[in-house]
């Protein structure tokens, strides 16, 4: 079962710093990470600064492809209009074929706002209570989703590198 977890911070540069604690556990055994990206927003930006991290990617990582997708329905459709915005609605159902509904993204959207960052962390298996100890002691609020095997078995023939 893969997990996809989002890391909220207070701060546009938490996220960042954060993956440094993330590759100690991924180090220590503690979280396997198949993917990882990072969202910046600064509070005088009108959009947030996303960035993939393919040096913590393992071989079942995602193309960028699915981090385009993802944030462009995060944080760009409610800036585009109506026209554009029911356009890629559509493309929120395949999403929603693999276990990222619209209450995630929802969820995602209004805790990731200007003047925070987040980390979004694609995992093996559902996150370690010692990575939640350690990114909730930083002041972090999480939000998850466990996706099944066939939700998995979708999202990569759908988003994979392999």
């Amino acid at each position: 079962m893969a997990a996809l977890t989002v890391w909220r911070f207070g701060d546009p540069g938490a996220a960042r710093r954060a993956l440094e604690t993330l590759e100690v556990f991924q180090k220590q055994g503690a979280v396997t990470v198949q993917d990882a990206a990072t969202v910046s927003w600064p509070p005088e930006r009108k959009r947030p600064r996303t960035e993939q991290h393919h040096h913590l990617a393992g071989p079942l990582a995602l193309e960028g492809a699915f981090w385009g997708l993802f944030f462009g329905l995060l944080f760009f459709v409610p800036l585009l209009g109506v026209a554009v915005g029911a356009a890629l609605g559509a493309l929120s159902g395949s999403l929603a074929d693999v276990g990222i509904d619209d209450d995630f993204i929802d969820a995602v959207r209004s805790e990731v706002q200007p003047g925070t960052s987040a980390l979004f962390v694609l995992t093996s298996q559902p996150v370690d209570e010692r990575v939640r100890a350690a990114f909730g002691d930083g002041g972090a609020r999480v939000i998850e989703t466990n996706h099944s095997k066939d939700e998995e078995e979708r999202l990569r023939g759908y988003f994979g590198s392999m």
